[in-house]
């Protein structure tokens, strides 16, 4: 039974967990200033000159986000025996469903933009009961890194001791909800928060804690969640019944991180901001240089010799045609001002090149090409070259999507006892699916002998392709279909050849066409041998009966061999003879026999 006391347990571990974030939280934050190109506000220069700044590295982010877009996952699940096929081709076309249903897309969005730009993404997959009118469903979200506190010194979360979220509510809501508890409203729990243009005003909002810990029960850990908000135990899980099991059967803390760069001895990472800052610093700071250069060049400036007796105000006016003064002109002189040097310029252009190269940006990735590169292919080529560091993100990304799909599975295999109904999508229009969980769920052990065996858990292997190409792509994938269909290698009487071949090829969805031309190739020598008990059963019918298979009279007699020529037709080119023919050429022929016949009578 968890008492109030426990609430007071919580909240030390919390504020232990928290001040072990602390670096990691002020990184976070400086770099979503970084991000909207406010990183002047990080540095905060001692001048008062101007301040641009330059979005070379926001380029770069944005660049590494549309290739994570282009490559949107989707999951395939495969089953591990034969009796889940059924159930793995229903949730391959379920589970698509479902992520559409939560918006996917979107939180796939924002977190890549996390991960870009802090290191680190976080998926949460909880099942939330008030969906669907209570019936309950899947939700997931994108979990702020702000939000999120583990034990210090883990490099899983699912190692760590504790997990804990936060969430602001508003006060009176909660007043409402628990009528019998009192809320201060004061925010007492002293929260990192991002810099905003606007004021946010969060003094009638309440912070309530998800504490999600394991513990174990028996041979295997269990997971449990408690809410609290300002020492008030909101719920608890240990305290319900039917929660002898945690709260999800799966046993996991229900978040996943997807990790850019990792660190040591922690679940988050470093993202492209830390890396590319300083060199993105460097390229402000000459810039600025070279802006007050040309500044001062455009605006000249003079030295005055004391008591020259200068009109200050009409010279500083340029609208003046005339200028009084008293005394020699060359009391005024301009003050010289050298331009940049091309040296200072090849620097900027290097420091520029070098954000470039250490972001993986090059100017191929994003489509531009240098002089002299002219070829398709040549450019094709290093695009493809210039893209691999895209690619190593976006695998990763995989990895993690198969963790959320995972959860998802055991979600459904936890909680769709009653049927659900899912309108699938396909290439022959709409579809509607109804689906429960009974082939799914765990099967309970028998017990012979007082030893429980017969036990079984249906298990499914995830493998996660790309939902969205690019067009480059799709026109390189179209492009090399056309290629294989020129070589012959879909012709059905070039099946081994063809076979030999694609063995030797790598390509998206090659597993597929080798399937398919080893079809072809089977069907046709089951046709060929169709074809030869076709040519064998008309000889002996024409034995048996003196007619073809078409019911024609041939000029064989019962028990005679079967002519080689029937009626001018070569059975030797031909084995199916008059069974080729068209319906009309048979009438014909018929005809022409019935009148020999009949000739041979008279």
């Amino acid at each position: 039974m968890i008492e109030q006391s426990k609430v007071r347990e919580g909240e030390s571990i919390l504020q232990e967990y928290k001040n072990g974030k602390t670096a990691l939280e002020k990184r976070v934050i400086a770099n979503e200033q970084w991000y909207k190109m406010r990183h002047w506000e990080q540095i905060r220069r001692a001048d008062k000159g101007p301040q641009t700044a330059s979005a070379w590295l926001f380029n770069s982010l944005a660049n590494k986000h549309a290739d994570a877009m282009d490559n949107y996952p989707q999951a395939n699940l495969l089953p591990r025996e034969e009796r889940d096929k059924q159930d793995a081709e229903q949730l391959s076309k379920i589970v698509p469903v479902v992520m559409e249903q939560n918006g996917f897309e979107q939180t796939y969005n924002d977190e890549w933009w996390d991960k870009l730009k802090n290191g680190t993404g976080v998926f949460g997959v909880f099942w939330n009961a008030e969906k669907e009118n209570g019936l309950g469903d899947i939700e997931i979200r994108d979990v702020d890194m702000l939000n999120i506190f583990w034990e210090p010194g883990i490099s899983d979360i699912q190692n760590s001791r504790n997990v804990f979220t936060i969430a602001l509510v508003d006060t009176d809501i909660l007043q409402e909800i628990y009528p019998d508890l009192r809320f201060r409203g004061d925010g007492a729990l002293n929260t990192a928060e991002y810099i905003h243009d606007s004021a946010i005003d969060t003094s009638k909002k309440s912070i309530v804690v998800d504490w999600y810990y394991k513990k174990r029960a028996g041979t295997k850990l269990v997971l449990h969640l408690i809410k609290f908000c300002e020492g008030n135990l909101l719920y608890a899980s240990e305290n319900e019944e039917g929660m002898e099991n945690g709260i999800y059967d799966h046993g996991k803390y229900p978040f996943v991180f997807d990790v850019l760069f990792p660190e040591k001895d922690s679940p988050a990472g470093f993202g492209y901001v830390d890396i590319m800052k300083d060199a993105q610093i460097s390229i402000d700071n000459m810039w600025i240089s070279f802006e007050k250069n040309v500044k001062q060049q455009a605006e000249p400036r003079y030295f005055r010799k004391q008591g020259a007796g200068i009109n200050d105000k009409q010279f500083a006016d340029l609208s003046n045609s005339i200028v009084d003064y008293v005394g020699d002109p060359n009391d005024i002189i301009p003050i010289q001002v050298n331009p940049v040097s091309g040296i200072a310029t090849n620097l900027y252009q290097l420091k520029i090149d070098e954000l470039k190269e250490t972001s993986a940006n090059r100017d191929f990735s994003q489509g531009s090409t240098a002089s002299g590169v002219t070829a398709a292919s040549a450019i094709a080529a290093l695009q493809e070259a210039g893209s691999k560091t895209s690619r190593d993100m976006i695998k990763a990304s995989y990895r993690a999507y198969v963790e959320v799909v995972s959860l998802v599975v055991e979600l459904i295999r936890q909680f769709y006892d009653l049927p659900r109904e899912f309108r699938i999508t396909g290439v022959g229009g709409d579809t509607f699916v109804s689906y429960d969980n009974s082939n799914i769920k765990p099967q309970p052990m028998e017990t012979v002998m007082g030893v429980e065996v017969g036990g079984r858990k249906p298990i499914f292997d995830i493998k996660i392709t790309s939902q969205k190409s690019s067009p480059f792509s799709r026109i390189a994938q179209n492009e090399l279909a056309k290629e294989l269909y020129g070589a012959g290698l879909f012709n059905p009487e070039l099946v081994d050849q063809a076979l030999i071949c694609l063995e030797m090829m790598d390509f998206e969805g090659k597993d597929a066409i080798v399937r398919k031309v080893a079809q072809n190739g089977i069907m046709m020598q089951q046709m060929a041998q169709m074809q030869a008990q076709i040519v064998q059963m008309a000889g002996i019918i024409d034995k048996l009966t003196g007619k073809d298979l078409t019911g024609a009279v041939t000029q064989g007699t019962v028990g005679a061999p079967m002519p080689n020529k029937v009626e001018g037709t070569d059975t030797s080119v031909n084995p199916l003879g008059d069974a080729q023919k068209t319906s009309k050429q048979n009438i014909t022929d018929k005809a022409r026999r019935t009148t020999q016949e009949r000739t041979a009578v008279k």
